[in-house]
Order: structure tokens, then sequence, then C-alpha cells
């Protein structure tokens, strides 16, 4: 069933992460909701802290402090339903390299308990939006990086998760598949669920995001929509590109 408009389908309360032996926090006090409804773009620079987030929202790592919502339930104190909440696919996809691709996705559907019918047509459908039908008897580790990625992204879609988290998503698609799997994303967001994933690609996340958070060091330092971070600015037209750099400066750069 879909969720009704602006229902928070993701709450992070302030949360941070420090991982041993280091005195800086990966993650420092991070507070932000994604919206059902909306496709959210998680933007900052290399080490920013990012994939860190992403591995605590989806349970791979406690967060030292904070609470984290999916679908109202929470990671730590419930993971199994938040978990049922979540499409997971992380910017590496390791899968079980000795499996058939269709093996691979009929162990994702037992996981989640998607019927015999639903299963079919959903992944006979996503096969052929991403042009693996050919190759899903064979075995995975036969694919190349590009067709991994298709099928994680496969796997992670087949139960119809209200929440999408994805770890950038377009490595590895041919220009074809990115553009459906972009339009399926919207199509997911009008149904009431919604997309959160990170990005380097800030022309793909300024066209398609309804909202961006932008972090830095482990500090949110700007969220909204580009409208609204364009009032961070002098210029009212600045582009994604624009504000983020502006905001990531290095200390002592011009």
């Amino acid at each position: 069933m879909a969720k009704a408009r602006n229902a928070c389908l993701l709450k992070l309360e302030g949360v941070s992460k420090t991982y041993r032996g280091s005195s800086t926090k990966a993650v420092d006090n991070l507070n932000l909701e994604v919206r059902s409804g909306e496709i959210f773009g998680f933007l900052g620079p290399n080490g920013a802290g990012k994939t860190t987030t992403i591995k605590m929202i989806v349970g791979l790592l406690m967060p030292d402090n904070g609470r984290i919502l999916v679908n109202g339930h929470d990671i730590v104190k419930d993971p199994v339903s938040a978990k049922k909440s979540i499409g997971f696919v992380p910017d590496e996809p390791n899968l079980y390299n000795k499996l058939t691709g269709l093996e691979y996705l009929n162990l994702v559907a037992d996981i989640y308990g998607v019927s015999t019918a639903e299963r079919t047509r959903r992944i006979n459908d996503l096969l052929s939006m991403f042009g693996l039908t050919s190759e899903v008897s064979d075995v995975i580790q036969s694919y190349s990086h590009g067709m991994k990625q298709k099928l994680a992204l496969t796997g992670a879609l087949l139960h119809n998760p209200p929440l999408f988290i994805l770890d950038e998503p377009m490595v590895g698609l041919d220009p074809r598949s990115s553009r459906l799997f972009k339009d399926l994303m919207r199509k997911h967001c009008d149904q009431g669920y919604a997309v959160f994933f990170s990005t380097h690609i800030l022309e793909v996340a300024e066209r398609l995001c309804d909202r961006v958070g932008i972090i830095d060091k482990g500090r949110l330092i700007a969220c909204g929509s580009l409208d609204e971070l364009r009032k961070l600015s002098c210029e009212t037209d600045e582009s994604l590109e624009d504000i983020f750099l502006e905001l990531t400066l290095p200390e002592g750069a011009e």
C-alpha cells in the first residue's frame, strides 16, 4: 500500500559514528528526513560520511548515538521490520558468484516472501528493462561489473520496498539502462514511496532530486530543494555543482 504524501519514510535523529582508532567522527550529529513521494540526493566529497551513513541506515553499522527510523521502525530495536521496508544497493555489488542470476533473484524473493506470480512478473519486467534476460541463466561470476550492478538493482526492486537506499546506483549502467532506471525511481515515488541515493554526478542529482542534503566532514551542511539551496548563495541561478563546490570548499582555498 502506498504511503500518504509527506509521510516520513526515513528519519535520522542525532546520529553519530566514530570508527575505532579514530578521534574524528565519521558522522557527526546527523539529522534529516526523507518523505514519501520524493527522491532525495545525498551528496558530499570523498570521505564526507555518505557511505557510513548509508551503512547505518541499512543496519550494517550501528550508530554510536542517535536513532534511525525506517518506515517508522527503529533499525537497532526492530531491524527485521526496518529491513523489510528497504531495497538496498551498495556502491560495490557483492553477489553470490557461484549462483546463476535467476537463482540469486529467487533467493532474494524467498527472503522477502514475494509470491511466485509476483516474482515472475517483476523479474521478467526488470530483466527486460536492464537487458539481462538472455544472461540470467549464466553464473554471476561470468558477469561484467555493469551486469552485476543491474542484477543487484533487480534484486533490490523485487519486493517493491517503500524505501530505496542506493549508493552510487548509476555506476556501471549503460545510458539506456540509466535513463530507464531514473524513470523507474520517479514512478516508485509517484506511488508515495521514496528514494535515498548518494551520487557524485551532480548533474543527475540536479535533474532528478526533489531535495538534496550535502554532508561534509561528517556534518550536514545544507539540505533542501535547489531553490532553497540557492538562497545560501548570492546567485539565484547557480547550478547544484556551483553550490556544492562553494559549500565544500577546503579550508584556506579560494
